[in-house]
């Protein structure tokens, strides 16, 4: 709480909101959803306080948006029991169900999502001050990755439907589930990146229990009667509260049978150590990344600008996408820098809600902080901040920094920021980069930009062994969707994408038999009486 001054004007008096954003009364939430029943809360719970601090009188506060309940060991482990349950070692509806009807319960699903569409927009921005486009983005973006999953899977399905012989035996080769799921999202993508772990995982005929992320809990509520609603018991399940209370639990029993989970390596390595039987966890983890950007001497500045400011910046670079550092080449850096450094100064700082703003409220506790550690390390050892007004902090507001000359000497050199700091280095031989690159914890993607095709070719068969996209001209970014999604080194585990999400939550399995008159006849009878759901060579339209 602090008193007010000109420059948290910037912040909203309650009658400056527009009455469509508004959150009137808080939401405290007191249901969570376990073996398809709302059970009611009425112990402990945790406050959230939005990022975006109210004005009044003279004073300027955090405000309130609601609570969510603190769940303990008890409910954690019945959460478990129901999502077990309803898998029964393979045996439950749901793992069973044909593919064609398991797609059924996803549309049904979509249908009741898009009904929240506005209650979970409002709730982006509140929680997480994410733009009003951007939160919008998001939403749509879920509900159309959710659409190309059920395509892809029904292309995975027919192209499953035949029948292959080798060496005289008879074989369908199918996707089955692994089990239960563990889905733990990000707070930058709360929605999208957890759904792109969740929905995948139950079309694949695997029960999920579904922990929300620690900010951005509250845009969850509205659709808990959709998964409700759309799915028989068991099949989702939500626990909410502190990780070691209620997450511990679920992987120390050793019943978890894959871990997917989005956030840092420190974390996924606890997990995945309190796993008593490791070689039986399947992990799918998508973790940190500091993608470097590389400015070559014939780059076109217009171009390399403005997708640099995008790839850094861009929900105030609070992506594992992001761009978190820019290498650029000695010949045109002071050029880079100025037309940059202009760039940046025009974004817009501002609410959530308001036209054409970028920069917004950092919703983690205490990050200026952080970042402000980062930039007095840089000025420390002979950084500067070149862009004017960058690194001022105002409550959770940070104007974008733009540090220059960075050196391997300053934190912002290896750590990810996660943060609208952009550190810039000079190099004069591309051999300098690329040692950079091979020493980093990091592999995700890089973006090159420059025009000589013979130039760009030998980076990309080099650094192709390093990361896993090669961005040419354009931003580091996770999309189309349809792409792989992957990291090497401590960025990930597993591939995600809308197509590769089906294969790791699921493994193949085949029913194989002799090629003899009898064999074909049982095969022959299972088939024209549909008497299973697996062994099958129906076609999905």
């Amino acid at each position: 709480m602090s008193s007010i001054n000109k420059s948290t004007l910037i912040f909203p008096s309650e009658t400056e909101i527009p009455p469509l954003v508004k959150i009137e009364t808080p939401i405290h939430q007191t249901e969570y959803l376990i073996n398809g029943v709302l059970h009611n809360w009425s112990g402990d719970k945790q406050e959230v306080f939005s990022p975006i601090s109210v004005r009044d009188n003279q004073v300027l506060s955090p405000k309130l948006i609601g609570s969510y309940p603190l769940l303990t060991e008890k409910e954690s482990l019945a959460a478990l029991t129901a999502a077990s349950e309803a898998y029964n070692h393979g045996q439950g509806k749901w793992p069973t169900m044909s593919v064609i009807d398991r797609i059924k319960h996803l549309e049904i699903f979509i249908g009741h999502m898009q009904e929240q569409k506005a209650s979970v927009v409002n709730l982006l921005m509140w929680e997480i001050a994410k733009t009003y486009p951007d939160a919008e983005k998001e939403f749509d973006r879920t509900v159309a990755y959710i659409k190309d999953t059920i395509e892809a899977l029904k292309d995975l399905d027919r192209s499953n439907s035949r029948f292959s012989i080798e060496e005289g035996i008879i074989g369908q080769i199918r996707r089955a589930p692994l089990g239960v799921v563990l889905c733990m999202g990000p707070y930058n993508y709360p929605l999208n990146e957890t759904f792109t772990t969740l929905i995948p995982a139950l079309i694949m005929g695997n029960t999920v229990i579904f922990k929300p992320p620690k900010l951005g809990v509250l845009l969850h509520q509205p659709l808990l009667t959709a998964f409700q609603k759309s799915f028989p018991p068991g099949v989702v399940n939500t626990v909410y509260g502190e990780g070691k209370t209620v997450v511990s639990p679920l992987m120390q029993s050793g019943k978890i049978d894959v871990l997917a989970f989005i956030g840092s390596s420190h974390v996924a390595d606890i997990l995945k150590r309190q796993h008593p039987y490791p070689h039986r966890l399947r992990c799918i983890l998508g973790l940190e990344a500091k993608n470097p950007a590389i400015i070559l001497s014939d780059a076109d500045l217009d171009n390399a600008v403005k997708e640099c400011v995008l790839g850094s910046l861009s929900y105030n670079g609070q992506r594992c996408t992001a761009l978190k550092i820019i290498f650029a080449h000695k010949n045109i850096v002071s050029q880079f820098l100025e037309r940059f450094t202009q760039a940046v100064n025009k974004l817009k700082i501002g609410m959530p809600w308001e036209p054409n703003v970028s920069i917004t409220p950092l919703p983690e506790p205490n990050k200026t902080d952080y970042l402000l550690g980062l930039v007095e390390d840089s000025i420390k050892h002979g950084a500067k901040v070149v862009n004017e007004g960058g690194g001022t902090v105002n409550e959770t507001l940070f104007s974008p920094a733009v540090l220059y000359p960075v050196n391997e000497k300053m934190k912002v050199y290896q750590e990810e920021q996660f943060g609208p700091i952009v550190p810039v280095v000079a190099f004069e031989e591309i051999e300098e980069v690329i040692d950079y690159i091979v020493k980093s914890n990091y592999g995700q993607q890089v973006s090159i930009f420059g025009n000589d095709s013979e130039v760009i070719a030998r980076l990309i068969d080099v650094l192709v062994n390093q990361v896993c996209r090669v961005n040419i001209n354009s931003q580091c970014q996770r999309g189309p969707d349809k792409f792989p999604f992957t990291g090497r080194k401590d960025s990930a585990e597993a591939t995600l994408s809308v197509s590769d999400a089906l294969r790791a939550f699921s493994i193949r399995a085949l029913v194989a038999t002799k090629e003899n008159d009898v064999n074909k006849t049982i095969v022959k009878k299972i088939l024209l009486e549909h008497y299973s759901n697996f062994l099958n060579t129906d076609f999905i339209f």
